[in-house]
């Protein structure tokens, strides 16, 4: 089953047609959401591809090859960017994970910054001084500012700073390899600006589609992806498989185990293959290697972006927030086999999601069957967490993030 794909001006069409009259590009983007996320269709894969994205190749090829740099500096230059009271959140992050087994995830290195903001945290206190200097004269800059603010307005700029303090791994500043690898900084927030503006637009187009099919349903998404300042780039560079190996097989899942995204929406770049002897760019030595996706129905289908697009996965917390019309689906990253060996694998994910505080009400008429539907869970991978088990009622998206990092970590 091919990834679904939707043009760029087609998305850019649909979203900039606001009349109420006919709309051809609309109503086709709109089937297209409905395939790739929608919870009618139990093929549906949870991704879609937006296919000719002006500017993407360049930008993608100027940040890729930084990732299979950065996991060849020294050990020195690496331990300059691991910040552990991050909770390995931000900056360089390797072996901290844990797979099935309580065994450290050797397979993958991780550089982790936001591409939108260098520090949370200021950002959120400058939107306060401003909302504050700007009372009463203009309330519709106020409600656009303090769109996120509503459950914690009563917040003191010192229990922010203390939530901050308590939450680093949303909180905390990024970190760039400055002297050792400078242009990384640019290339990683162009390429993660890029996505995120094209995930806005995503976001619009599912928003109507969920308003049609769910009357009580409060287009929010794209709202949340404009405002929100809480997004996650990550870099991640996939070590070439061993030359041996003292497992007698290779796990299915040997780069990325099996999981569901919990944001709202995240954006993934076609990979890079790195020859690790001559550090030339090759074609995958493997077919068989690469993401794979299990869909509600139980396939498991091998998910290939085409050149020059974005992909775009449903997290679970827009799975929450739409009352199941829009539906995450497992995905993992086979490696490549021992044969292969010598190749490392380079990509880029963008996860955009709400602040801390922010509401993942179910909309109106919705229910807890709706969202956590029984066939949902039945094809899941054993190492896949529940969503019911993670999520409860009047949790906010922190809550929910710090659930869902301790069952799997």
């Amino acid at each position: 089953m091919p990834i679904v794909c939707i043009n760029y001006n087609d998305l850019v069409a649909a979203v900039n047609n606001n009349d109420d009259g006919p709309n051809p590009v609309g109503s086709v983007v709109a089937e297209s959401i409905s395939s790739a996320f929608g919870s009618d269709d139990s093929a549906s894969l949870g991704i879609v591809a937006i296919t000719n994205v002006p500017g993407l190749e360049e930008a993608r090829m100027r940040l890729l090859p930084l990732g299979h740099r950065l996991a060849s500096l020294d050990r020195e230059a690496l331990e300059e960017i691991t910040v552990p009271e991050s909770q390995y959140q931000c900056g360089w992050s390797h072996g901290r994970e844990k797979l099935v087994g309580d065994r450290p995830d050797l397979a993958k290195g991780s550089f982790y910054a936001n591409p939108i903001c260098e520090d949370l945290l200021e950002v959120m206190m400058e939107r306060r001084r401003y909302i504050s200097d700007s009372r009463n004269k203009n309330d519709s800059i106020e409600s656009a500012l303090k769109w996120d603010e509503c459950p914690h307005s009563e917040l003191q700029d010192e229990d922010l700073v203390r939530l901050a303090k308590s939450c680093p791994g949303f909180y905390h500043p990024n970190v760039w390899p400055k002297d050792c690898l400078p242009e990384l900084e640019t290339a990683f927030t162009d390429c993660g600006k890029l996505i995120h503006q094209v995930g806005i637009m995503v976001a619009n187009c599912c928003d109507r589609y969920v308003a049609d099919i769910c009357p009580g349903y409060k287009p929010q998404l794209e709202r949340t992806l404009r405002h929100s300042k809480c997004c996650k780039g990550r870099l991640l560079h996939y070590f070439p498989a061993a030359e041996t190996s003292d497992e007698p097989e290779e796990a299915f899942d040997s780069w990325c185990g099996w999981h569901n995204d919990h944001g709202s929406l995240t954006g993934l770049l076609p990979c890079l293959y790195v020859d690790n002897v001559t550090d030339e760019i090759v074609e995958s030595p493997d077919p068989v290697a690469g993401l794979y996706i299990k869909s509600r129905n139980g396939d498991l289908v091998k998910a290939t972006l085409p050149d020059g697009a974005i992909g775009f996965q449903i997290g679970e917390t827009a799975q929450v927030q739409t009352g199941g019309v829009l539906q995450a689906t497992p995905h993992a990253v086979k490696g490549l086999t021992g044969t292969a060996s010598g190749v490392s694998r380079e990509t880029f994910a963008v996860f955009m999601e709400p602040e801390y505080h922010s509401s993942m009400a179910l909309p109106e008429g919705r229910t807890l069957e709706d969202t956590q539907c029984a066939g949902a869970e039945e094809w899941l991978p054993s190492s896949v967490r529940t969503l019911r088990s993670r999520w409860k009622p009047k949790m906010n998206f922190g809550e929910f993030s710090e659930a869902t990092f301790a069952a799997f970590h």
